[in-house]
């Protein structure tokens, strides 16, 4: 009896075993510790691992591994549900899931002619016009800056929803733009960044929006190293209109660094909420130089997907995120809630409101 009783145990075990699903996470270039896109991918598929139940497993692309063998091992592993992250995996992931009909895959930020992907995309453009409108609101000298990761038509979507944001704010703010390259490498090369957000500050922009991945911490880098402008040091047209932050506390440090006429310079972070990183000194309570961030809620995205598949409710096909059903947004916390007034965050919640019942239609390019 005690022999069959274990028997039972050991079949039991072994079918929760066959029965767990498990996906398959192909990384676009900067890996899942991007602190930006590929980690709140990486943060939905590790909050499903928790919640539901299920395996997961990591491929990060190197320059001598393309991502479609990744993508070919988890099927040939007979892995269920396979997620290539970034459009680069398009074509990787399309052809993978010809050839395994019976297997599913999901791709972010483009769209498959596969019948068995599900596409995840987003309106990147109606997150970047809520945090461009509260950059054309604080910018102390009307120039603000963005500094896009690869020159490519999704990232163009950022660009433009940010622009009309800031002109919705300011008619007269001026957006000075560029990218950080037309290769995968502009995802990760901070040093350009770097250098481009450098060449803003010197064309006076306080504030700058970088939707670059992992090529953002250059932006960071350099906000982190100045903190300020000066203003015997702005171009000749660019003089400051405003100082909305000179009541908020700031570190003795800044002080010293950015005595006399001077203005706080900001970063807006990408995807993943950043404001944190803005925090040069360990104290929330002093200025943080992270004004907000645009959410792009890939963890939520990704982490229904998998739901969807641990429930066989999978379905094929394009399945867009934007301000209406949380798939964007901007982040106010602890770090930038100093920042940002209660009339402010007013207004644009109302703004929201007005993309979300289409009376403000957003531009995507």
């Amino acid at each position: 009896m005690r022999n069959m009783i274990m028997l039972a145990l050991a079949v039991t075990t072994s079918l929760a075993a066959a029965q767990t699903v498990r996906v398959g996470m192909a990384y676009d270039t900067g890996g899942k510790a991007d602190k930006s896109f590929n980690q709140s991918a990486y943060e939905g598929a590790s909050r499903a691992a928790k919640q539901l139940g299920i395996q997961t497993k990591d491929f990060e692309p190197s320059s001598a591994v393309p991502n479609i063998q990744g993508v070919r091992a988890f099927a040939k592993d007979g892995t269920k549900l396979t997620i290539g992250v970034g459009f680069a995996n398009n074509e990787s992931v399309t052809t993978v899931a010809k050839e395994n009909p019976n297997l599913y895959f999901g791709l972010i930020d483009d769209v498959s002619a596969a019948k068995n992907v599900a596409s995840l995309v987003f309106n990147e453009e109606q997150g970047s016009y809520l945090v461009g409108y509260l950059a054309g609101m604080n910018s102390s000298t009307g120039v603000v800056g963005f500094v896009g990761g690869m020159d490519i038509p999704l990232i163009h979507k950022f660009e433009a929803g940010y622009t009309a944001g800031v002109k919705a704010a300011n008619p007269k703010a001026r957006v000075v733009a560029q990218y950080v390259g037309t290769t995968p490498d502009a995802w990760n090369n901070p040093a350009k960044a770097k250098e481009i957000a450098a060449s803003m500050r010197g064309r006076g922009a306080d504030i700058i929006f970088a939707a670059a991945g992992g090529s953002g911490g250059g932006v960071v880098d350099y906000v982190r190293q100045t903190q300020c402008l000066k203003a015997a040091q702005l171009p000749s047209g660019v003089k400051f209109s405003s100082d909305n932050f000179k009541n908020v506390a700031k570190s003795s440090g800044y002080k010293a660094a950015c005595a006399g006429n001077t203005r706080p310079m900001f970063f807006i972070g990408v995807d993943s909420n950043q404001n944190y990183l803005g925090d040069f000194d360990k104290n929330p309570a002093t200025m943080n130089h992270g004004l907000t961030s645009m959410l792009k809620r890939v963890d939520n995205a990704v982490y229904a997907l998998i739901s969807d598949v641990k429930a066989d409710k999978f379905k094929g096909g394009e399945r867009r995120f934007g301000l209406k059903d949380g798939g964007v947004g901007y982040a106010v916390d602890q770090y930038n809630k100093a920042l940002i007034s209660s009339a402010q965050v007013a207004k644009v919640e109302a703004v929201k409101a007005q993309i979300i019942s289409g009376a403000i239609k957003v531009p995507t390019k």
